[in-house]
């Protein structure tokens, strides 16, 4: 039976003890959690058994025998795969070609096997029902089919340790059961499999035992059926939270409508008509590929629209850019924060003031103290955990990102402010935190929509539920 060990792994980045002396055994034919908050360091071990990051203290035995990776490809040849929480790959190749990307089939003259390539990847398509082809380019694919694809990739490489980080984030109900179908296939192999999720719901279907990290910390480890969730969630955050919903401090106050659309058509959205209130919580529900963050985006001027209405303030509006959303009052955290949401290698007071160049800038010039002002604000007010405004946002929480999303599109004054999926792969503790600025947020009188695939999010936060299927809103 296969086995893997952290033995007082520790690693320092500037500023901060990411880990310190983690020590934990996980062994083949059983699934094991990862729990803890974001920045708990969940992460960061991930990476260090990967080759990512090199560990500065401690070591990891895999079957007993010592192991230090370089880099990944040392890793994957090793028996070693990961699924990270954002997606890895590449957009204008093939479904087939990232999926056997370090190991692509070729034949004489050393040319590309396409027939062979397209083949083998298509077995592992059927095996995982999905309804896609091998010869579709990735960025064809919806967020959830890219998502499929990453673990297709790790899948076939038939690894002795497989390591998912929230790997059912941007997946249906169905995507999930048949993703939970490949995990058991793998336990049954004897793999060795860590599981790292922030839904308490996966974790007690899934997982045998659970292993909780704070602060970079070891704190426990258990078996799955001899705890709860609030233990778990105690454990994590080091209080009680108690319901979520019933503690957030509400609005009272909604007011007129501040936005209608009327009859709404492009391919993907069919004749979608709505009101949004100032000060009101709507929540809009369905499943992934429903149309919601359709909708969305042809409000928000990503994509167009063929036919109906925007009223937004009483005039009616029609945006072919993002940018003249925002400057009317329109603006939207999106769901795929790696690729749209965030400027990964530049600064948190860069990400934060980026919607509202014109506030810091004079002229053509920017102000560098009314760019560090503004950027301290949104910090101190949405408290984000950072050493200082200058620190690189990719290198943030997902959690903490995620606040410095809201905090640019606060500073952008909006009167309407759509939320895609705002706590995907957010820990609950940090989750709590984005249900009171989304509270908090309507008490300033915007409009605030939605978007949510977790049902108790959309019940316990919303003031009004729009429910769509298939482009259309079927009930409300």
């Amino acid at each position: 039976m296969s086995s893997l060990e952290f033995k007082n792994i520790s690693k320092i980045f500037p500023g901060v003890k990411a880990l310190d002396n983690i020590s934990f055994k996980a062994n083949g034919g059983e699934i094991i959690a990862m729990l803890g908050e974001n920045g708990a360091g969940k992460s960061t071990l991930l990476k260090i058994l990967n080759g990512d990051y090199q560990a500065d203290g401690g070591q990891y035995l895999l079957n007993g025998e010592e192991k230090h990776f370089k880099s990944p490809l040392e890793a994957i040849e090793a028996g070693i795969s990961i699924i990270y929480q954002e997606r890895q790959y590449i957009p204008y190749l093939s479904v087939a070609e990232n999926v056997f990307m370090e190991q692509i089939p070729v034949g004489k003259f050393k040319m590309i096997n396409f027939k062979e390539l397209n083949a083998k990847t298509q077995e592992i398509i059927d095996e995982f029902q999905l309804p896609f082809k091998a010869t579709d380019r990735m960025n064809e694919l919806s967020v959830a089919h890219q998502q499929m694809v990453e673990v297709m990739k790790a899948y076939r490489r038939k690894p002795k340790v497989i390591a998912f980080d929230e790997p059912t984030a941007s997946l249906s109900d169905a995507e999930i059961d048949t993703l939970f179908e490949i995990i058991k296939k793998l336990k049954e192999q004897g793999i060795i499999i860590l599981y790292v999720s922030h839904r308490m719901k996966e974790i007690f279907r899934i997982t045998d035992q659970v292993v909780v990290i704070k602060d970079g910390k070891f704190v426990a480890q258990m078996r799955t059926k001899d705890t709860t969730e609030q233990e778990l969630v105690k454990l994590m955050v080091g209080r009680d939270l108690g319901n979520i919903f019933d503690n957030l401090s509400r609005n009272t106050q909604i007011g007129d409508v501040v936005m209608e659309v009327k009859h709404l058509k492009n391919p993907w959205v069919h004749d979608v008509s709505f009101q949004l209130h100032r000060g009101e919580i709507l929540g809009f529900a369905g499943l992934v590929g429903a149309g919601r963050t359709e909708t969305m985006r042809a409000i928000f001027g990503v994509d167009g629209w063929s036919e109906g209405e925007i009223i937004l303030d009483g005039r009616s509006v029609h945006f072919r850019h993002p940018k003249q959303a925002i400057r009317a009052g329109i603006d939207m955290a999106m769901e795929d924060r790696k690729d749209e949401g965030i400027f990964a290698i530049r600064s948190i007071m860069d990400n934060i003031n980026v919607s509202s160049m014109e506030k810091v800038s004079r002229g053509q010039w920017l102000q560098p103290d009314k760019e560090r002002k503004a950027a301290k604000r949104g910090i101190e007010e949405f408290e984000i955990k950072t050493p200082d405004e200058d620190k690189k946002i990719g290198e943030l929480s997902g959690g903490n990102q995620q606040k410095v999303i809201l905090a640019r599109c606060l500073a952008a004054e909006p009167k309407v402010l759509i939320l895609d999926e705002p706590t995907k792969g957010i820990d609950v503790g940090a989750k709590a935190e984005i249900y009171q600025m989304a509270c908090d947020l309507a008490k300033k009188q915007i409009g605030v929509i939605v978007i949510s695939s977790e049902l108790p999010e959309i019940l316990g936060l919303s003031d009004r539920i729009l429910v769509m299927h298939n482009g259309k809103i079927t009930g409300e």
